[in-house]
């Protein structure tokens, strides 16, 4: 069956058994009988946390109106902090099962060497850690040699278990949040732990980040192929995980990295996206004129033209191949599955002289050499007013443990900061008055409760 088909299909299953469905297609006068074609899909009115999620008890957003046949429930603080209750079926779990699939064994050979997973995402009621030990055990169900451990954000417990449990296979995945998984890497060189030794591999969720840092964690890590070696995952606490990196996106998006006229180009905007592949009969996209994603998919809570709200876009393979033989570059073989691209959201962003200043140009700065040895490359982005009442762009960096900071560190990552700042942002260049770029950084102790407390998920701006 065609993805569009069997989106249609999905509409009407979940009008026909969704209680809060039924309300929200009568409230805008909608008839599903009138919905055949994916002409008429789209034009059904979007999804949101606040017309639709909020607006209804949990168990009438199941199907059937009953919680109870839900097999467990997460919950995600989501980006403005406010809970959200994620019911799930146990079945939800195959099709991002196989999203991990086609990183094991397309990207990491899972299906000839023996994987030791080392689950690093948070544990207890959030969505990523658990999750991601069900999809892995999956794998395993599936045949493949995988065997999980999961000890966890707890960076104690990986660098006891891992080189305790690593030399019995042939590779060891980790899998976590970028900024985590390099402090895990960092602290275990500290600790003069060999990472080369265990082959390996990266699986990681939740937050853009450039390919220079890619590189570096590769070169702390011992990672020999950098095009395989990691993938990143485009996830939702609301749907799971909606798409994933494949040796040819990363390929790709290793070619746009140093040419952001090219990713203008392409992308509509110098910042370099989060770029993964994705399967449109498990999860159905489509954009909005203001150019956001909208997905549709079945879940414990299922969702039909569900706004996303995160900015980005669509690209089917023969327009991207297409698009790299047009500018000399010839990425190779790998999956025909179509392609979507993902910046985030743009609440995370500052506005400086009418500038949108993005994380993902502040974190480019962090990666180069002069200055990645000693922070972890989480940062707080900010406007403040100083004595004049003058605007400054503030940056709040987080340094490495035993690490100390000093004036004369915070220059070096001020101007290294700046320097992308005019390379990548070309609203920055030309919107900011010279004499107003050089940031304002500020270099707090490591674990900072102020600016970096442990065990809560890292916002880069603050209003």
């Amino acid at each position: 069956m065609r993805p569009e088909d069997r989106v249609v299909e999905l509409f009407h299953r979940v009008a026909g058994s969704v209680p809060a469905y039924r309300e929200f297609l009568a409230e805008h006068g909608v008839d599903p009988r009138g919905v055949r074609t994916l002409a008429e899909f789209a034009r059904l009115p979007l999804l949101t946390k606040e017309n639709y999620l909020r607006r209804h008890p949990l168990p009438r957003l199941c199907r059937d109106g009953r919680l109870a046949a839900c097999d467990m429930i997460a919950v995600s603080s989501g980006s403005t902090g406010e809970p959200t209750f994620w019911p799930r079926f146990g079945t939800d779990e195959l099709a991002v099962t196989d999203r991990f699939e086609q990183v094991f064994v397309a990207g990491f050979g899972a299906a000839e060497r023996s994987t030791l997973a080392v689950v690093c995402f948070p544990l207890g009621t959030w969505v990523g850690g658990l999750y991601t030990v069900a999809c892995v055990r999956h794998l395993a169900g599936r045949g493949l040699p995988v065997t999980v451990v999961a000890p966890g954000n707890n960076k104690a417990e990986i660098l006891r278990v891992l080189p305790a449990l690593g030399g019995y296979f042939d590779q060891v995945v980790l899998l976590g949040y970028p900024p985590f998984v390099k402090d895990v890497v960092d602290t275990g060189i500290a600790e003069g732990l060999n990472w080369s030794r265990y082959a390996i591999k990266l699986v990681l969720a939740g937050e853009v980040f450039s390919e220079e840092w890619r590189d570096l964690l590769a070169r702390r890590a011992g990672m020999a192929d950098v095009d395989r070696d990691s993938a990143s995952l485009y996830g939702t606490a609301d749907a799971g995980v909606l798409g994933n990196e494949t040796p040819l996106s990363v390929r790709v998006r290793r070619f746009l990295a140093g040419r952001p006229e090219l990713a203008r180009e392409l992308f509509g905007d110098s910042r370099l996206p989060t770029l993964v592949q994705y399967e449109p009969a498990a999860r159905f996209f489509e954009t909005t004129p203001d150019g956001t994603l909208v997905v549709s998919c079945d879940n414990g809570i299922p969702l039909i033209r569900y706004h996303i709200a995160d900015e980005g876009g669509l690209i089917t393979a023969g327009e991207l191949l297409d698009f790299c033989a047009r500018h000399g570059f010839e990425p190779g073989a790998g999956s025909g599955q179509p392609f979507v691209y993902v910046f985030g959201r743009s609440l995370f962003t500052v506005s400086f002289f009418g500038a949108n200043i993005y994380p993902e140009n502040v974190t480019v700065g962090l990666e180069q050499p002069e200055v990645s040895g000693w922070v972890t490359g989480k940062f707080v982005l900010e406007t403040v007013e100083d004595a004049d009442r003058d605007r400054r762009l503030r940056i709040t960096v987080e340094l490495a443990p035993r690490q100390d900071g000093g004036a004369e560190r915070e220059d070096v990552v001020a101007r290294s900061i700046l320097v992308q700042l005019r390379r990548l942002n070309s609203e920055f260049a030309h919107y900011v008055p010279a004499q107003r770029q050089l940031p304002q950084v500020v270099l707090r102790p490591n674990a900072d409760p102020e600016y970096f407390p442990v065990g809560v998920k890292h916002r880069y701006t603050r209003g």
